[in-house]
């Protein structure tokens, strides 16, 4: 069930992308129509007779629309967010488009554009994805008064907060709430069971979020363990309270009718900042493939030409949110590595879950060369264009590593997007033991800024050109 719903949501974000597309389209052809007319014979030649210029502009403008609004999240749920909320993130979102396509006019070195051209752009931008929140908002409420496009829910707590929160869900029908029942220490027939039994309540049951309605002053330590069970189970928490001061993760306030509802998420916060760190690895990432493609081609003909296989290696690994994705490195090991590690996990050199050792027998001469100027690395930058890594951020652990790590560490490594390098990479790699490695990542969540990103950045080169802890 929980699967379907997930595909569900999958199908509908990528019809919304392609409709704000459209939008954004229909809003350049009217900037063309009434601001710019001279532009017409343009677009049309570019639609019936496409060049290499042509298609380059309207390709990047399109990539580079989609890619700002992602990441201004205008794809996240709304279920709480105030109208106001939502007008003012499309307000930034085209603000941002307005300024790629001047960005991209610029670079096309075409000849004076006149203001309205622009002007015109941006109000019916504004209008039209303005409209289409709309409208979603209108139809999403009618649905969820038939029964459709419903979250799960579970109180903790049935005392006065949570009775008030269940009158206000079933005051605002619209919000698609569906009420499962409580948690609480108190019996009575509409609770679950009690609070020590929250895990396995979230486990047996498809719950989509929990609301928490006990008094913070009492509860305040079991608050921490019921954010870490429903984190475990990719459970939203919020918290129904008048505590905002409470540092359980990165908060997001948001109401259920009139009541003020504080929402716990994981992760780096949703702001322009995100969008520039974004912006960084898009762009980043794009121009170092084409600056070392002819040194990637290089690689992959030498790993064929020396051992028997294919010349990238393929592993899955866990990434943000613990969601599964596939990374690319070059192979540097033998075809059937993977069949050997179970014979050499009495061998493991690392101090932590993680499987380390020096003299790897599977290594092949020239993958250890490649580990050692960190050069088999150079394939996650395709991973970074497909958002499955950044530049910067702890790095991704493959699925044998992730099973065995505590549950003390398990949890917060797995709120933000795992990268191609971090603070491990530059003090040392497998010379740092994985105690420290670990805190090195959770330090690196919670004090993550652009400067610390950067700063990263510019010590990497000299880290690899030392090959300090490498195996």
């Amino acid at each position: 069930m929980k699967f379907n719903k997930r595909k569900t949501r999958v199908l509908l974000i990528v019809s919304y992308r392609i409709l704000d597309i459209w939008a954004l389209t229909i809003a350049l052809w009217f900037a063309f129509l009434y601001g710019a007319p001279q532009g017409i014979d343009y677009i049309y030649n570019a639609v019936l007779f496409p060049d290499y210029d042509s298609t380059t502009f309207f390709v990047g403008v399109l990539t580079s629309w989609a890619f700002c609004l992602s990441s201004f999240w205008l794809y996240r749920s709304k279920r709480l967010a105030t109208w106001n909320e939502e007008t003012f993130e499309v307000m930034q979102s085209v603000a941002f488009c307005t300024l790629i396509l001047a960005t991209m006019i610029l670079l096309a070195e075409w000849h004076v554009v006149p203001k309205r051209f622009l002007l015109i752009f941006s109000i019916i931008s504004f209008v039209l994805l303005l409209g289409i929140r709309a409208v979603k908002r209108q139809i999403l409420h009618k649905f969820r008064l038939y029964g459709r496009n419903l979250r799960s829910v579970v109180i903790i707590g049935s005392g006065r907060r949570g009775l008030e929160v269940e009158k206000l869900i079933k005051q605002h029908p619209e919000t698609g709430y569906n009420l499962i029942g409580f948690v609480d220490d108190e019996v009575s027939e509409k609770v679950l069971g009690n609070l020590s039994q929250i895990p396995q309540i979230l486990n047996e049951n498809v719950i989509d979020e929990v609301i928490i309605c006990l008094p913070i002053k009492t509860f305040y330590n079991e608050m921490e363990s019921i954010a870490k069970a429903a984190e475990e189970q990719g459970v939203t928490v919020r918290v129904y309270s008048d505590l905002f001061n409470l540092r359980l993760a990165k908060a997001e306030l948001g109401e259920l009718g009139a009541a003020p509802m504080l929402s716990l998420y994981t992760g780096p916060q949703t702001d322009w900042r995100m969008f520039v760190k974004n912006l960084i690895d898009f762009t980043g990432a794009s121009a170092l493939l084409l600056m070392l493609s002819p040194l990637l081609f290089t690689i992959a003909l030498l790993i064929r030409l020396t051992s028997k296989g294919p010349a990238i290696f393929v592993q899955e690994r866990i990434g943000f949110n613990k969601h599964s994705f596939k990374m690319y490195k070059f192979r540097t090991m033998v075809t059937n590595a993977e069949a050997m590690l179970a014979k050499l996990e009495t061998q493991n050199e690392a101090d932590g879950p993680v499987f380390k050792m020096k003299h790897d027998p599977r290594i092949t001469p020239l993958g250890r060369f490649l580990r050692k100027t960190s050069l088999d690395e150079l394939p996650q930058l395709f991973n970074v264009l497909l958002g499955d890594l950044s530049l910067v951020g702890p790095r991704p652990l493959p699925l044998r590593d992730v099973k065995n790590f505590d549950e003390y560490y398990f949890n917060r490594r797995f709120s933000i997007k795992p990268g191609i390098t971090c603070v491990w990479q530059i003090s040392g790699r497998s010379e740092t033991s994985f105690d420290k490695w670990i805190l090195q990542d959770l330090e690196y969540i919670d004090k993550w800024s652009l400067k610390l990103d950067f700063k990263i950045l510019l010590k990497t080169l000299p880290a690899v050109m030392r090959g300090s802890g490498a195996m």
